[in-house]
């Protein structure tokens, strides 16, 4: 019977979040500083560590134990940094965007993006974010429940990184469906006037989602067919499905862009409907006017023989003549269906 293999759990160092594998099967839980700088030197095992590189000596830890290129740790440091795949001598780095929705705002619509910098070495692979990712938190959960993942080697465990930074868009998706349904139940059930402005704002969400995952798109067709020493073909197969999880994505934004750019067609066509209703209604009290206008205007001349003026039911005759006109008026504007 083979020997069973032994877990070594040290305890957790202050601020640093990783999981080790040993050559012989050990697990050493978030390793510290000199613990890191031993590994890398050894260059055994498979390490995977998060850094957060808002906290300056994380940060450093990019640089003088991992001994990363500068423009390397330039781009994981900068919040703002283009999603990128670039290929180092030693290690890879891809830097993807993550996207959620802001809870603490008033606004339903405001998305939250953070960078999250993957680098992927012969033995490890390096996290870093400069603000909390559910992502990662995910991973952590993930290893730490099931740290014989890391047998699988570097590429699978940043596989399993962009798969969960590509998967958070689908809650995104799901609430954009909500988003939609509610928009075209007010548009074309009760007519809202005032949604104008949502409508504007759905549609700039979808097109700032689409404007994210663009470049993503292009970063992992290039991780699933442009080979790489550090991504094997049979890890690329397991990017090829997140790959096609990101085509579902973009077409499912592009369906529902078209979607808002009907949506906002019908709202706007609805809108000069009523607009054309109104004015027909005015332009049908201003015709039946017209009788009222002409007779009153004639009878306010100052001539001194105007007919009926001294009969004693006079008054009474000329108002009956003008409703008389506005009637006939209107029987012919219902003749003629222009009412």
């Amino acid at each position: 019977m083979p020997k069973k293999r032994s877990r070594t759990i040290a305890p957790p160092s202050a601020g640093l979040t990783g999981i080790y594998r040993s050559p012989a099967g050990d697990i050493q839980s978030d390793p510290s500083p000199a613990d890191l700088r031993r590994i890398v030197e050894a260059g055994e095992g498979m390490l995977w560590l998060d850094l957060d590189v808002s906290d300056p000596a994380q940060a450093s830890l990019l640089a003088d134990v991992f001994h990363f290129h500068p423009l390397a740790i330039e781009d994981a440091l900068n919040p703002v940094s283009r999603v990128k795949v670039n290929e180092y001598p030693d290690f890879l780095i891809v830097i993807a965007r993550v996207v959620g929705f802001v809870e603490h705002t008033p606004d339903p619509y405001d998305l939250d993006t953070t960078n999250l910098a993957i680098f992927v070495t012969a033995n490890a692979v390096v996290t870093a974010h400069s603000q909390p990712s559910p992502v990662v938190k995910q991973l952590t959960d993930r290893l730490r429940a099931n740290p014989d993942l890391l047998e699988r080697g570097p590429a699978r465990i940043a596989h399993q990184s962009l798969d969960l930074a590509v998967d958070a868009y689908f809650p995104l998706l799901d609430q954009l469906d909500e988003f939609v349904d509610e928009i075209e139940q007010r548009v074309f059930g009760q007519f809202d006037e005032a949604l104008l402005q949502e409508i504007f704002q759905v549609k700039r969400l979808v097109i700032s989602l689409r404007r994210y995952l663009a470049p993503q798109r292009d970063v992992l067709s290039q991780l699933t067919n442009r080979p790489t020493r550090f991504l094997p073909p049979d890890a690329q197969l397991y990017y090829r499905d997140v790959y096609d999880h990101m085509l579902r994505i973009t077409d499912s934004l592009d369906s529902y862009r078209d979607l808002m750019s009907s949506t906002l067609d019908s709202y706007l066509t609805q809108v000069s409907n009523r607009l054309g209703t109104v004015s027909k209604g005015l332009a049908v009290v201003g015709a039946l006017s017209i009788p009222f206008v002409a007779i009153a205007g004639v009878y306010g001349m100052n001539f001194e023989h105007i007919p009926l003026a001294h009969h004693p039911y006079g008054f009474e005759i000329l108002v009956g003549i003008q409703f008389l006109m506005a009637v006939v008026l209107l029987a012919i504007m219902r003749r003629k269906h222009m009412i």
